[in-house]
């Protein structure tokens, strides 16, 4: 087990290390870069940019060297805890990341906890009560959950809260403690706009381990292990937890993967959608502006945090699962 953790460790830092020339890369791919639509943005507002101050920003950025010196001094950067500098918004990466980070982290992880909590114990019951009304219910339900787009999901309780409730459900705070201190105020207020946000994000990713929690354990259940087991007196709660739900979870332990990423940059399209002050639309943006340093950042934290998730999927995949060769 030591030997395989060690090789997978090692396999994670090459895959880093090839997942960071990736992310700068794809990044730095598209034609032009952050200053040609600078240039074009001050061009169209009738400002007069001349080659020379075009040359001089040009150097000021770094952007006057070759891509893979641009990476290097990055790369070297980001190994010292330095992120860089956004072009856009003139601030270091690592002060805008920190700014957004709390809240993504908190409604990502209430989310991701919200969405474990619910499917493993209704695709529990959905198998062991197949063909039940209950069961009918839920699949029904995860039916909806995986044909409804999030942010299309997010839309129609837009437009249902507001025109039936007369509420607005865009952002997490009421636009009076947007900019203020907290408080106990604010702190309410949050909660009162975090349910709508909290379904949204977790209505797809529920129903999908619902169904799979469901179908594996259905698997588990047919198993003449399982027969045997009820037939040597095995009462049916301690059968159940011991044998099959532990083989039935292995897919859903493999989840963590995802599951890391999600909670550092949560879900984009529904932020954007929502209005939400997270990650996601900071990454947008630096997307759409050719903001380099801050789009490579993110995305090598993103795949930073999926290897993690992976690695730690293996590990915990090996632990349940002693079938699992380490070789």
């Amino acid at each position: 087990m030591r030997g395989y953790i060690v090789r997978r460790f090692l396999y994670m830092l090459l895959l880093l290390l090839m997942g960071s020339i990736v992310s700068f890369a794809v990044i730095t791919l598209p034609p032009g870069d952050y200053l040609t639509a600078y240039v074009m943005d001050l061009k169209a507002r009738g400002s007069d940019v001349s080659v020379e101050l075009e040359e001089a920003l040009r150097h000021q950025y770094g952007l006057d060297q070759p891509i893979y010196m641009q990476y290097l001094k990055w790369l070297w950067r980001v190994l010292h805890g330095d992120l860089g500098r956004s072009f856009s918004w003139q601030r270091p990466v690592t002060d805008l990341i920190k700014e957004r980070l709390p809240m993504t982290m908190m409604m990502s992880f209430t989310a991701l906890i919200f969405t474990y909590a619910i499917a493993i114990p209704v695709g529990i019951y959905s198998a062991v009560r197949q063909y039940s009304a209950g069961d009918y219910f839920f699949t029904f339900m995860t039916f909806i959950g995986v044909s409804i787009p999030n942010f299309l999901l997010a839309l129609i309780l837009m437009i249902v809260f507001n025109k039936v409730f007369g509420l607005s459900v865009g952002g997490l705070f009421s636009p009076e403690y947007t900019q203020a201190p907290w408080s106990w105020a604010k702190f309410v207020d949050l909660l009162k706009h975090l349910p709508v946000p909290l379904v949204v994000i977790s209505f797809s990713g529920t129903a999908w381990l619902t169904r799979t929690m469901r179908a594996m354990l259905l698997d588990e259940l047919r198993r003449p292990y399982v027969q045997t087991a009820r037939a040597k007196g095995l009462r049916e709660t301690k059968l159940l937890v011991k044998y099959p739900i532990r083989v039935a979870i292995l897919p859903i332990a493999s989840t963590i993967g995802w599951a890391l990423p999600g909670i550092f940059s949560g879900s984009t399209i529904v932020a954007i959608v929502l209005d939400l002050p997270t990650i996601g639309p900071l990454l947008f943006k630096s997307l759409t502006t050719e903001d380099m340093f801050l789009a490579a950042s993110t995305v090598l934290i993103t795949t930073t945090l999926t290897l993690i998730g992976t690695f730690i999927s293996d590990i915990l995949i090996a632990w349940l699962d002693p079938r699992i060769q380490y070789a």
